[in-house]
């Protein structure tokens, strides 16, 4: 599906991206539009993949979950039956928020939310009981200086 990104859609994605529980009416009014042109144009770019979905984001220190660790993964092996069961292990653990493979030295990275160091260790036993692994390392974020879900569109 084609989708024109002009400036009112990118617009209407900058305001989604800072409050998606925004009502169509105040949307429309803010970024000059029709209530009908700007649902019109909202439900095109659901359409077409644009907005994959819609979240709450939640504060993972008022729910207990405030320690960030970045695990980084290097591995001698990358067949397909281990990369397979990487990809189960990750789905499976709801404390792995985001997994990435990467380029150059590092193969992975995870970024995982637990409440403590304690916690962590738990998991990362579980990890290596799960998956052979050559080389783990953790990284613990002491302060979040900028962290976004926003995509960088005017």
């Amino acid at each position: 599906m084609d989708t024109n990104i002009d400036e009112k859609n990118l617009l209407i994605l900058n305001m989604l991206q800072s409050d998606a529980s925004i009502s169509i009416e105040e949307l429309a009014e803010k970024v000059n539009l029709s209530r009908n042109a700007c649902w019109r144009r909202v439900k095109t770019l659901e359409e077409s993949g644009i907005i994959q979905r819609k979240v709450a984001i939640l504060d993972p220190d008022k729910l207990g979950l405030g320690l960030m660790v970045y695990a980084l993964i290097r591995n001698s092996e990358h067949d397909l039956q281990w990369v397979e069961q990487l990809r189960l292990v990750v789905d499976e653990t709801p404390e792995i928020v985001s997994a990435h493979r990467m380029s150059g030295d590092l193969d992975y990275i995870l970024r995982i939310r637990v409440k403590s160091v304690q916690d962590y260790d738990r998991l990362y036993q579980q990890l290596i009981q799960q998956i052979s692994l050559s080389d783990i390392s953790a990284s613990f974020v002491m302060e979040d200086i900028k962290d976004t879900t926003a995509l960088p569109l005017l």
